[in-house]
């Protein structure tokens, strides 16, 4: 798999779903297991996130929203990078990474859509979604990882983590990022994404340059619709950090809304679908499942820890745990990696009779540094339409992730206090 992805000899959907299948083929979990994660949450939340962005630009209400974006930030693509990742901090504080990225990108695609070609999808959407996964890691709410952790030892009777505690490194990676955005990473953007940049069909210019499209199947765009679309907008950024219904459901009632109320017709809707993503996200929930469930996951990192001895101390084996979650999220997804690790963490550390929260929040920590693969996140897979392939973000997202790594684990002696 990691070969079909790397060459790109396949496209990356159907490297994804034979991937799938040679789970089923070679008898590591029934098709009914690997493929269950076609119904997960997630999956629905981008197909409903989807519809709600594509209904804004048809009535467009992206149009506006973005020229107000653009009146307030301006067009400077380095400036707009920047109001992004500062914009996405306190929604990840306190909302999951994949309900901020949710957000973001049809705010983003708004704003682009808008500027006339000086600011693009390509150089943007990246950056979006490792700024969603980074800020996975400000607080104790604001990913799962850290959650398994804190009710593990809650459990075990150890020293339990603090609201904020862990931020002491997201913040950090979250400043670090920005930096890397304003200086080499912008540079090497430009070096990699060498592609050309994906138009939204709906919205902008029109090919004479007169000016952007009108909805042909709407007629003229009117007020009205504009102002509904853009209210279920705001429906589910309330609704998601409410946390009264899943994220799914909350996105999917949006789009029957916006069908509902003409916003878009079905035939749009279907049209507009980034199928490429949604095959690659339901079919990394059927992968992670398979490393799980199989014993290879763990497998793997048994043998990594016995590789370390018995007399490995405290920052070394915090630095080597973290180290194989940053690894594993890269390819499941981080409540995997944390559901995979945080035990075998606790574990350890009592065994050589180390602080065992500080092993716990090492794993938690790193299973929020993922940013290498379009297959390790949510919100990165959710990113996938800006046209990326896979190897742009091993080259630009694997450069930042080590960046990170190193950055976290120089913090663990001050923030783990080991």
């Amino acid at each position: 798999m990691l070969f079909l992805y790397i060459t790109e000899l396949l496209p990356i959907a159907a490297t994804a779903m034979l991937s799938c299948v040679a789970m089923v083929v070679f008898g590591v979990l029934p098709a009914s297991s690997i493929f269950s994660g076609f119904g997960n949450d997630i999956v629905f939340m981008l197909a409903g996130m989807t519809v709600v962005g594509s209904a804004l630009f048809e009535t467009g209400a992206a149009g506006a929203i973005g020229k107000r974006i653009i009146s307030l930030v301006g067009t400077n693509e380095k400036v707009f990078i920047a109001a992004l990742i500062l914009f996405s901090i306190p929604l990840s504080a306190f909302l999951s990474n994949s309900g901020t990225a949710a957000i973001m990108l049809p705010i983003a695609a708004s704003a682009i859509s808008a500027s006339d070609g000086r600011l693009t999808k390509k150089n943007t959407y990246m950056i979006i979604g490792i700024a969603c996964v980074a800020g996975g890691g400000l607080t104790l709410v604001s990913s799962t990882p850290q959650l398994i952790a804190q009710g593990l030892l809650r459990e075990g009777g150890y020293q339990t983590i603090g609201f904020f505690e862990i931020g002491l490194t997201g913040f950090p990676i979250l400043a670090l990022l920005l930096i890397y955005c304003m200086t080499i990473g912008y540079a090497l953007q430009k070096k990699v994404f060498n592609f050309p940049e994906v138009k939204d069909v709906s919205s902008g210019p029109r090919p004479d340059g007169r000016g952007a499209r009108e909805n042909t199947e709407n007629g003229p765009k009117s007020v009205v619709r504009m102002c509904i679309s853009a209210g279920i907008l705001v429906f589910c950024i309330i609704g998601f950090i409410l946390g009264s219904w899943t994220l799914g459901v909350v996105a999917m009632i949006g789009a029957v809304l916006c069908v509902a109320t003409g916003c878009i017709s079905q035939k749009t809707v279907f049209k507009k679908l980034d199928w490429t993503t949604i095959i690659i996200m339901g079919c990394s929930f059927g992968l992670a499942a398979g490393l799980d469930q199989s014993g290879a996951g763990r497998l793997i990192a048994r043998a990594v820890i016995a590789f370390l001895g018995n007399g490995v101390s405290p920052w070394l084996l915090c630095s080597a745990l973290a180290l194989l979650a940053v690894i594993l999220t890269n390819f499941i997804s981080s409540t995997a990696a944390g559901a995979l690790l945080i035990p075998i963490a606790i574990f350890t550390a009592a065994e050589l009779g180390h602080d065992v929260k500080s092993a716990a929040m090492a794993v938690a920590i790193a299973a929020n540094i993922g940013y290498a693969t379009p297959i390790s996140t949510p919100p990165l897979t959710m990113t996938l339409t800006g046209g990326y392939r896979f190897m742009d973000y091993v080259k630009f997202g694997g450069l930042f992730n080590i960046m990170a790594y190193i950055l976290a684990v120089l913090l663990f002696p001050a923030v783990l206090n080991i």
